[in-house]
């Protein structure tokens, strides 16, 4: 298997991941019917790798590839029609966020890469692919974005974590496909272990507590 198709499965799984994610949270924090949670599901799914895409001056992969947009249906559909199951547990939607989050963060760092942007560039377009999808749900919502929210524990930082793997592997000449993967696995350890043991970032000093 080459490096594009290990690569592309990850996109993939991420876009599923999310898709599930918007559309759970969706039924369990909003009225909607399944228009609605069709809607929220596709756009946290792939609405990082067109903010991604467009800023990399690309045509979005969602555009491009049908698997993506089938992708993110298929996982909507899944969690519209399992939302009895699902919907009261809250751990489940924060695990496939989690797993959302990881995907995103290395394949945006990646494609950053393939497209000739420097380091920072790239750290910084693969956490805007991690939590782009999210945002816009959150905006969708009504509510103030997870990587805004002071009390959301971490987030951003996995996700740069994540894609600073990629590219200090890239920099050094190590760039091989499962480097994406421990960067993903990292990134999706820390960010459930900060859900777990309520790991936040410093708060600016002076700050009114939580």
């Amino acid at each position: 298997m080459s490096t594009f198709d290990v690569l592309l499965i990850l996109d993939l799984m991420g876009v599923f991941a999310f898709a599930l994610d918007g559309a759970l949270t969706a039924i369990r924090t909003a009225r909607v019917d399944i228009v609605g949670v069709m809607a929220l599901g596709v756009v946290t799914a792939i609405g990082g790798g067109i903010i991604r895409d467009v800023l990399l001056g690309a045509t979005p992969a969602t555009f491009q590839d049908w698997r993506y947009l089938v992708t993110a249906l298929t996982g909507a559909m899944l969690a519209f029609f399992l939302s009895r199951q699902l919907t009261h547990l809250h751990k489940p939607i924060l695990l496939f966020d989690a797993a959302g989050l990881s995907l995103f963060a290395v394949i945006g760092a990646t494609k950053a890469l393939e497209f000739g942007f420097g380091p920072l560039q790239a750290v910084l377009l693969g956490v805007i692919t991690g939590v782009g999808g999210g945002t816009i749900r959150d905006v969708l919502l009504n509510r103030v974005p997870t990587v805004l929210s002071a009390n959301s524990h971490l987030y951003a930082i996995p996700a740069m974590l994540a894609a600073g793997i990629v590219v200090v592997a890239h920099l050094i000449g190590f760039a091989t496909w499962w480097v994406a993967v421990v960067g993903a696995l990292v990134c999706f350890a820390m960010r459930v272990l900060s859900l777990r043991y309520r790991w936040n970032a410093p708060n600016p000093p002076g700050a009114p507590p939580l």
